[in-house]
């Protein structure tokens, strides 16, 4: 058998036991070999790999290989013309519906690029990289590493297990647990065995994983812990199309039928031939679905958004290359993995970006956003980093209260260093020429503070996902970090703008992707007009769902976001917010809400959050919560005020440290505060229907689990306004005489 071979040799280079658990030979394979087994090893796997390209078998059996037959095998060629018959012909349709459909890429003289699989990025990345570092995650305490090579005999031998226990073409594996290896060779070998990857998110209710998974034809779920088994155990009943559960973080809590550990699974894969799978991979096109991403689902239920390998080979690449990461051969990118993999954002950005250019991906622990994810920063010193708003607000909030609880000296220099570095950055942000006080500023403080962050090596920063407020974007600037916005949906395989060192302006998304195309329809006198987006990111379709695909996709092919925006003169982008959530007032006034929420947070920076109301009303309101810590568990908001939310009640004459002492006794000091900001929110207004006339402090700020929140810190607003529909109701009703 070929691949056991392989594997043995691969055993050489291991030097954990989660691998040997998985790799045949177990610990006693664990040696150092020469360096003539190593090559004869690295030579084996790239032939292995390229046979495949031209159909031709391969065997490992063979002596080493000259360099002339080293280079005659690593050579490239891909019959065009048949590949091409496939993905444009014009019969095809540019959407589709169903799961094995096929489309019409849009390729053109703007984005002429030769589409190919994610098996093809993946072996010529094991050409570059193979012996580079790929996936690192903690083993005792230990960081431990997986390279290139390895994970692509993983994701194989993955391919084959789902093979064996069933998986039929076009039908979904879903994986339902936290970043880590086993998701990602998983999630590739899905792909290779000619399936399509479905994350769930793994805070979903079993009623959410049931409706995802026999929406996508589930044949197998792969979970991490005996929880999330016990969801897929409730509603296994309903789910004609699950074959098998495998889990690999825990064992279950007894033997059963077609649930497997990670162990059994990898050994299934032994029974399938590798010209079986071989035989899969040869037959794929770079137009069909491999992996679906579900919506969020903030009004009705989830859309699933089939992404083509093409969306996410073309992506990976020219996506990442208008971000400025670096291919492994100038510096290998290194990345914490931590967002949740079943949005679009995290698996751009942690699982295909990182085949494509050969970064090492390290994984960080599942209570990441409880507040061990700082800690992984600072061993593994991340080299580019991305976070949804509310992470690196997180972050701001940390610092300041370490701030607020350090010794007056260190409190005034931090203070000073911020204040120079953010005033150079505002006036002079495209001059790399600083002045003394701002590098001395750096050397003696921020310097400090960023290594204590794990951030001493991190070129890019970046955020997406969700509005980010100018008061966070000020925050690290004056920490001499440059937050890069993108923009994008999972219709658009992510990012469809991209900021970058290069391509940076404040407040904005950045510029379109090279290959990428924008533009705006219905603008008003503002030049403010709803984003039309068209490309090779532009998804497949939703499945099974016609209307709602041709809501989104028009004739011509261009998908319309339901966002507003404009661009500027160098074609940078401004969000203005979602073409659904513009207030129409009773008046017949056109408000967007966000630039008002906005305003009303950067005036008074005790405000958590601010949800502006008035549509087919007289007049507008608003809800505010207060900024609280969160519950290091849960995650949950508790009741006590940040050091930041405190500092501001001392600053307005109110001794309060706590939401209920301000809501519940109607604080005085910080009611009249509040107030007053509101009320220069309402000068600095347009007009006057763009005033707030009145609003209300909640008991709770908004969550995740109050299902204020989406997964990805998005406000659900009609769940706002059904939530809170009393006090809401009450702003409106008549004074009676």
């Amino acid at each position: 058998m070929p691949e056991v071979l392989l594997l043995r040799s691969a055993s050489s280079i291991l030097r954990t036991e989660f691998l040997n658990r998985l790799l045949p030979g177990g610990p006693g394979f664990v040696h150092k070999l020469s360096f003539v087994r190593n090559l004869q090893y690295r030579q084996g796997v790239r032939r292995c790999v390229r046979s495949r390209a031209f159909h031709q078998p391969s065997s490992l059996t063979d002596g080493p290989l000259s360099k002339e037959s080293l280079n005659h095998a690593l050579e490239f060629s891909v019959p065009e013309k048949v590949h091409k018959a496939h993905w444009d012909a014009p019969e095809e349709a540019l959407w589709t519906t169903r799961a094995d459909g096929h489309v019409r890429l849009r390729v053109d003289p703007s984005c002429p690029q030769f589409p190919y699989t994610v098996h093809r990025m993946f072996y010529e990345a094991l050409d570059k990289y193979g012996d580079l570092n790929a996936l690192g995650f903690k083993h005792q305490d230990k960081w431990e590493h997986i390279s290139y090579s390895q994970y692509y005999l993983l994701a194989r031998r993955a391919a084959k297990g789902f093979l064996k226990l069933g998986l039929e073409r076009a039908h979904s594996v879903a994986i339902l647990g936290f970043n880590s290896p086993e998701w990602f060779f998983s999630a590739v070998g899905t792909v290779f065995a000619g399936g399509i990857i479905t994350g769930i998110y793994t805070t979903s209710s079993p009623e959410a994983c049931q409706y995802i998974a026999h929406d996508c034809r589930a044949n197998v779920i792969v979970v991490d812990t005996q929880k999330q088994l016990e969801k897929i155990l409730k509603i296994w009943k309903q789910l004609p199309h699950l074959k098998a559960v495998v889990i690999y973080k825990e064992p279950p809590p007894n033997k059963m039928t077609n649930v497997y550990t990670m162990e059994e699974f990898m050994e299934l894969g032994n029974e399938v031939p590798e010209e079986a799978l071989d035989a899969i991979i040869d037959t794929q096109q770079p137009n069909q679905c491999c992996v679906l991403v579900y919506t969020s689902g903030t009004t009705g239920n989830p859309k699933g958004v089939m992404l083509s390998q093409d969306n996410i080979t073309w992506t990976a690449r020219y996506g990442s290359q208008a971000g400025d990461i670096q291919p492994a051969e100038v510096q290998q990118e290194v990345v914490v993995s931590y967002l949740p993999l079943s949005h679009i954002a995290a698996q751009i950005y942690d699982l295909w970006t990182g085949i494509q250019w050969g970064a090492q991906v390290c994984f960080a622990e599942p209570d990441a956003l409880k507040g061990s994810l700082v800690n992984t920063l600072r061993e593994v010193e991340p080299t580019s980093h991305m976070g949804v708003p509310r992470v690196w607000e997180k972050i701001m909030e940390r610092i300041q209260e370490a701030a607020a609880q350090s010794g007056f000296i260190r409190r005034k220099m931090l203070l000073w260093a911020m204040s120079v570095t953010l005033e150079q950055n505002l006036t002079c942000a495209g001059s790399n020429l600083k002045p003394f006080t701002t590098r001395l500023a750096d050397y003696l403080v921020l310097a400090k503070v960023r290594q204590a962050l794990g951030f001493a090596k991190c070129q890019k920063n970046f955020y997406g996902a969700a509005p980010m407020t100018a008061e966070t974007q000020h925050f690290f600037l004056g920490l001499n970090i440059r937050l890069y916005a993108g923009y994008g949906l999972s219709e658009t395989s992510g990012p469809h703008f991209m900021s970058s060192p290069y391509n940076y302006r404040l407040y904005s998304s950045g510029k379109v992707v090279p290959g990428c195309r924008v533009k705006l329809v219905n603008q008003d006198a503002e030049g403010i007009g709803e984003i039309c987006l068209w490309g090779r990111t532009i998804f497949m379709g939703y499945l099974n769902m016609e209307d709602k695909t041709c809501e989104a996709i028009d004739e011509e092919g261009w998908l319309h976001t339901g966002d507003a925006g404009r661009l500027d003169a160098d074609g940078f982008l401004y969000i203005t917010g979602r073409l659904k959530e513009l207030i129409i007032t009773a008046g017949g006034e056109n408000v967007p809400p966000l630039p008002i929420e906005e305003a009303v947070k950067m005036e008074l920076p005790i405000i958590s959050n601010a949800m502006l109301i008035g549509d087919q009303r007289k007049f507008l309101s608003m809800l505010l919560t207060l900024k609280c810590t969160l519950d290091p568990d849960t995650s949950d908001p508790t009741d006590n005020l940040t050091e930041q939310a405190v500092e501001f009640c001392q600053r307005v004459g109110s001794r309060a440290t706590t939401v209920s002492e301000i809501v519940g006794k109607k604080d005085e000091a910080v009611y009249q505060a509040i107030e007053e900001g509101i009320q220069r929110v309402n000068i600095n207004a347009a007009a006057r229907p763009y005033h707030i006339q009145k609003w209300a402090i909640l008991e709770r700020d908004f969550s995740i689990s109050g299902g204020e929140l989406g997964p990805t810190m998005k406000l659900k607003r009609l769940t706002v306004l059904e939530k809170y529909k009393d006090i809401i109701d009450s702003f409106y009703q008549e004074q009676k005489m």
